[in-house]
């Protein structure tokens, strides 16, 4: 009988998936890694963040690092989507 009861998480995740709100819930935390993922001192040279189309968009407030920034993309989408545990981006775009 024990194995017919669906655990808290699953119930909640068949929610927002139902309800159309896993994407938004995972987008607000991928941006919400972003700190954890690269670093205060580049998390502090960020302006706005934002997704559409899962291309994550980021303001990057020195031309320099936003040059290095490109370089390493790839390696930034795999991060962020591992942070949380989903693939919520294909690409990013520093602007």
């Amino acid at each position: 009988m024990a194995k017919d009861v669906p655990l808290i998480k699953e119930l909640l995740l068949r929610y927002l998936r139902d309800e159309g709100l896993e994407t938004p819930l995972n987008e607000h935390r991928l941006i919400g890694k972003w700190p954890e993922v690269v670093g205060n001192v580049i998390a502090q040279r960020t302006g706005r963040m934002e997704i559409a189309n899962r291309v994550l968009y980021v303001q990057i407030l020195s031309a320099s690092l936003r040059n290095s920034l490109m370089y390493n993309r790839r390696v930034l989408v795999e991060r962020l989507n591992g942070a949380v545990g989903a693939t919520v981006i294909d690409d990013i775009v520093f602007r």
